[in-house]
């Protein structure tokens, strides 16, 4: 006869695992584990366990409250009763998925042991949806190494499976992996459509909690690659909503709240972004860091530098780079600001050799034009912003042109065409104005001032200046603040007058005997565009040669040794 003590402690045992499926039916998934893990203590001595499918919850469990490692451990617990059971395509479905995160942390001879192993067990038997699983980590592997139709082909025949068995879980999360790999194959038209078709399955409510916020996250993460705004903004605010109903969950608050951090940032609201940003921090750090918090330190970081607090950015910064691979431009930018001219070409040189992914690079081109322009590289600011113009219109995202608009209209100012140029500043700065991109605005009205001054229009130009020093009052972007200030103001060079600080060089070049070839070497820039640059001054300054372009620099005092 079993000891009333044993009886009780078996009686709780099981209230514990029927509380712990049904939190699990809640999505409830910190009493879930919390329930389980319990009645596992419980069997004690007994040498008992739970059951595969409370061991496969209790994985489900750890992995949405944070807990990556437990759940590994639960899920191989889990495939092991499977096998004992005899049940061969559960252990498979286990094996799969075990593979799949194993790759994920960069394991990879795990991922492929137990891909291995998910293919024997199922070595007979490729019309399950079990089989559909194996065939997706499969795809993810090859998506991962580049091999984008070989994962394509792989995804299509999972996501047929997933329909076919009824598991709109295998399917979805299928549909969302032919997306994702038609977006990196160019295939822009092709991919989106198939994302949007993945989300309405997750809004339907007809995804588990497992898989939907990978998805939500996998195609943010997408819109982010072809810079669609728009579509990000709209799956972000759908994943907080879903975010909401779960709130024990951890491994989808922090990219939802790094995603709405770059969208408060990007639309002015920098203090709901620092905080947003802060929050990711925090959350993605507990109860130990993981990747995506390297992201979260880069956008806090992007906060600072742009109010100007240089030391609170380079520490997130420094913080960022633990866990990023490669890193992003903004520290360039960062050195910039601090006026580090050759930290900052570096920083960018070396990111247009390690970015090749079109929407991240194209960020990098943005930063390179900006850099190059700073230390007098026009020919290699021109050819990054003519790399930007062909992604912009390769991936047609409309912030794209906007940046695309804003980099040309930086390079023709500095060639001495300011006409040009005010005309694509003047289509920048629209675009962003659409775009409600009220920074991105201001620093495009600041380079359309500078056209308008060099076309004689001091009143655009003051017009210009004003606005986007308004736009950087309310945004706290006090450095630029000083900046625009400082040119409202009129403070110039002695004896510089209309004339840009380039044309400035080859005024005092032209009075020391060069020649446009000689000047065109010296400044790394075309002959061509030195030919315009003496022709700007001729008019500016209404001189009619050489000679007395000459005699106005040496009167002047602009010519070292000159009085």
């Amino acid at each position: 006869m079993t000891h009333p003590a044993i009886r009780e402690k078996r009686s709780t045992r099981d209230d514990a695992i029927l509380h712990g499926r049904d939190a699990a039916r809640r999505n409830a998934w910190g009493e879930v584990y919390s329930s389980l893990t319990s009645a596992e203590e419980m069997a004690g001595t007994e040498q008992v366990t739970l059951d595969p499918e409370d061991l496969e919850r209790l994985s489900i469990a750890a992995h949405l409250t944070g807990r990556d490692a437990e759940s590994g451990e639960w899920l191989a617990r889990a495939h092991q009763g499977f096998l004992n059971r005899g049940d061969t395509r559960a252990a498979a479905r286990c094996a799969s998925w075990l593979s799949f995160v194993s790759y994920l942390k960069g394991e990879t001879a795990q991922a492929g042991g137990w891909l291995s192993r998910a293919r024997r067990l199922l070595e007979a038997d490729e019309n399950c949806r079990e089989y559909g699983y194996l065939l997706y980590a499969d795809g993810f592997r090859y998506a991962r190494e580049g091999k984008g139709k070989e994962a394509l082909e792989l995804f299509e025949k999972a996501a047929e499976l997933g329909r076919q068995c009824g598991d709109q879980d295998l399917a979805t999360m299928a549909l969302q992996g032919q997306g994702r790999v038609l977006i990196r194959m160019g295939q822009i038209p092709r991919g989106v459509p198939l994302l949007d078709e993945a989300m309405v399955a997750i809004k339907a409510g007809e995804v588990s909690s497992m898989f939907a916020g990978g998805v939500y996250c996998s195609v943010i993460e997408a819109c982010g690659e072809i810079l669609d705004m728009r579509r990000a903004k709209e799956w972000t605010l759908a994943l907080e909503r879903w975010c909401a109903t779960q709130p024990d969950m951890v491994p989808y608050w922090g990219p939802c709240l790094i995603r709405r951090a770059e969208l408060l940032q990007m639309h002015g609201d920098w203090p709901a972004a620092l905080g947003e940003a802060e929050s990711a921090c925090e959350k993605l750090s507990q109860p130990t860091p993981k990747p995506p918090v390297g992201a979260a330190f880069y956008r806090k970081a992007e906060v600072h530098r742009l109010r100007g607090e240089y030391a609170e950015a380079e520490s997130a910064y420094r913080q960022a780079s633990r866990w990023e691979r490669v890193p992003r431009p903004g520290l360039g930018m960062l050195w910039l600001a601090q006026g580090k001219l050759q930290a900052a070409q570096t920083a960018a040189q070396e990111l247009l050799e390690d970015v090749k992914e079109p929407g991240k690079r194209a960020f990098v081109l943005d930063a390179a034009v900006e850099i190059m322009l700073a230390v007098k590289d026009v020919e290699g600011a021109e050819k990054a912003a003519e790399e930007l113009s062909k992604i912009a219109k390769s991936l047609n995202a409309p912030l794209l042109h906007a940046l695309a608009d804003r980099a040309k209209g930086a390079v023709l100012l500095a060639q001495g065409d300011a006409r040009d140029a005010a005309a694509v500043l003047r289509r920048g700065v629209h675009g962003f104005r659409e775009l409600e991109a009220p920074y991105e605005e201001g620093r495009c009205r600041v380079l359309l001032a500078q056209a308008c001054h060099e076309l004689a229009n001091p009143e655009a130009a003051e017009l210009e200046l004003s606005a986007a020093c308004e736009i950087f009052r309310k945004l706290g972007a006090h450095p630029d603040v000083a900046s625009v200030e400082s040119l409202l103001s009129g403070k110039e060079d002695a004896g510089q007058g209309s004339l840009t600080s380039r044309e400035l060089e080859v005024l005092r070049a032209i009075a020391s005997g060069m020649t446009n070839r000689m000047i065109a070497e010296r400044l790394h820039i075309s002959e061509k565009t030195v030919a315009r640059h003496v022709s700007n001054i001729f008019v500016k300054l209404d001189l009619p040669s050489r000679a007395a372009a000459t005699a106005y620099a040496y009167q002047r005092g602009l010519v070292q040794g000159s009085t």
